[in-house]
């Protein structure tokens, strides 16, 4: 062959080859660009350094969109398209007064929440916050409900918030029409009476912890900590008054109930330093040492939370009192009557099982509201008569409300209970006396008054 064939030949494999690099790092520079778009949304890769932004959410959070399981150091993951990033939150300023936790803090929060040291929260809970429904409509005075764990809590603040709207704030005629003409100004004011009530509580009534985001990471990274990016910038607020910790959340009450805030986990971490690890400690019993359970992909709420915020106290159990389990062991139950109620119902759930079963204390709140477990998903029951505990003859005939949380829901059930005019007939739970399936709303007031009839007033009956 010609030398200048070979030449040319040469030539041509030389500029071949830089066209590849060429190609190549073109490539290499795209991926580093969407790289850097993820990482700032919180969707990077476990092997991609943070970077923090100013004003920004989180740091390139290492399991935003994960199962609750933290990634191995240095095996990235992308995530799933079907999940929006979370927005961007409001961050205050480190120069506030509070105290920043400390990496001892961190890992004792991890350990009371999780069953081990890599769970982190997942993404329904990073997402979830308090956000009412619409002003002056027909659920004003509700919550939306997310999803998951979260969910639970959500519920059970909603509880709170429907003692303040109908019992405890100072406006006159509080009736079921003025809950639909509930403003934009009373559920933010609902909000931070609930929150600060129920925190409070935790405290023994002698002092509340709020825990915010702010703008100094205040743990560093260590193996023995699983990061999360917001833990790790927070600072604890002590209130040693009641009225002076509703006026610090009102006043913060961004941080809860918009976007991208953790809301939901900030309320969490707020009631756990608020009762304390030494109280949780007294508190819980051999039957349960963490308050979260993992729970397809997740995690859901043990009953030791929901007491916490229904009364003040996580005992882990439903019963009266304390019991005596099958080891001998003790097992701490609710000790005195709550200011709300609590019913449950499960489709299996054996009526012999003494442990499952729901005590007077939760039965027979101090206000007639209740958050109930029926066949594992949490909604509320109330009345707006406050005598419906207290006098007897007003149990004959009532009206109860009931509120799902789903987003089919427009408007809330209106039930009328008749516990006189028809016996039930204990012995047929899953059929009423025309051979109708019974509606699982119903079989959970008859955990309440036994031998209820329940009308639902030409709405079609909830299961």
């Amino acid at each position: 062959m010609p030398k200048h064939v070979d030449m040319e030949a040469s030539g041509q494999e030389q500029r071949s080859q830089e066209l590849d690099l060429e190609e190549i790092t073109r490539k290499i520079s795209f991926l580093d660009k969407w790289r850097e778009i993820f990482s700032y949304h919180g969707l990077g890769t476990n092997n991609t350094t943070p970077q923090s932004h100013r004003g920004s959410h989180i740091s390139a959070d290492e399991t935003e969109h994960g199962t609750g399981i933290a990634q191995p150091k240095g095996q990235g993951y992308m995530p799933s398209i079907s999940l929006c990033p979370i927005p961007k939150p409001s961050v205050i300023s480190s120069k506030l007064r509070g105290f920043p936790i400390s990496l001892a803090m961190a890992m004792k929060l991890q350990q009371s929440l999780f069953e081990s040291p890599v769970h982190v929260f997942s993404y329904d809970w990073k997402k979830a916050f308090f956000s009412f429904h619409d002003p002056f409509s027909d659920l004003a005075f509700t919550l939306e409900m997310g999803k998951g764990g979260a969910r639970t809590i959500q519920m059970a603040v909603q509880g709170s918030i429907l003692k303040y709207l109908l019992f405890t704030r100072k406006e006159k005629d509080c009736n079921f029409h003025s809950l639909r003409a509930t403003s934009k100004l009373q559920q933010e004011r609902a909000l931070a009476s609930a929150l600060a009530g129920i925190l409070w509580a935790a405290g023994d009534a002698q002092k509340a912890i709020v825990c915010l985001v702010t703008e100094d990471t205040n743990v560093a990274l260590t193996p023995d900590y699983s990061r999360d990016g917001f833990t790790e910038r927070l600072q604890l607020f002590e209130l040693l008054q009641k009225e002076a910790t509703e006026k610090f959340i009102y006043d913060h009450l961004q941080c809860f109930k918009e976007e991208g805030n953790h809301g939901v986990i900030l309320f969490l971490y707020s009631l756990i330093f608020s009762r304390t690890f030494e109280r949780l400690q007294t508190d819980l019993d051999i039957s349960t040492t963490q308050l979260l359970q993992p729970s397809a992909g997740g995690f859901r709420c043990r009953q030791a939370v929901l007491n916490l915020i229904l009364t003040g106290r996580a005992s882990p159990n439903v019963f009266n009192g304390c019991q005596e389990g099958e080891a001998g062991e003790v097992l701490r139950g609710v000790l005195s009557r709550s200011d709300l109620g609590y019913l449950q119902w499960e489709k299996n759930m054996a009526e012999d099982n003494r442990m499952s079963q729901v005590g007077s204390m939760l039965k027979t709140p101090k206000f007639p509201i209740w958050l109930c477990n029926i066949n594992g998903n949490y909604s509320i029951l109330f009345s707006t008569n406050r005598q419906l505990l207290s006098d007897w003859k007003m149990e004959h005939l009532f009206d109860l409300y009931f509120y799902s949380g789903q987003p089919s829901q427009k408007q809330p059930f209106h039930l009328t209970v008749d516990t006189h005019s028809h016996p039930w007939e204990s012995d047929q739970c899953e059929e009423n006396h025309s051979g109708n399936r019974c509606s699982p709303v119903e079989m959970a007031i008859r955990t309440k008054w036994r031998d209820a009839t329940i009308n639902w007033n030409g709405a079609l009956p909830f299961f």
